[in-house]
């Protein structure tokens, strides 16, 4: 059996675009990150301080309460992280 020919394939040019690409101006964020590492700091040690003192500090009426509030802060810096570019 005789081989077909094999066809080359031409290379993809892209087409020509009549529009320039425009500039993105992104702003300043510089206070995102020591914003997010301080509520996540904030937050651990809200619950290390709660489980060390047992129960008494920080706020001692919150009980177990506390804890949700540590993770509250941590949660709220991962929120803040979202503002990172």
């Amino acid at each position: 059996m005789p081989k077909s020919r094999i066809r080359k394939k031409a290379d993809f040019t892209p087409p020509p675009s009549s529009k320039q690409a425009t500039s993105i101006k992104l702003t300043s964020r510089s206070w995102v990150a020591p914003v997010m590492l301080a509520l996540f700091l904030i937050g651990l040690a809200w619950i290390v301080l709660f489980y060390v003192t047992e129960g008494s500090l920080p706020i001692k009426s919150f009980g177990n309460w506390n804890i949700v509030v540590g993770f509250g802060f941590i949660a709220a810096g991962f929120g803040v992280s979202t503002q990172w570019k």
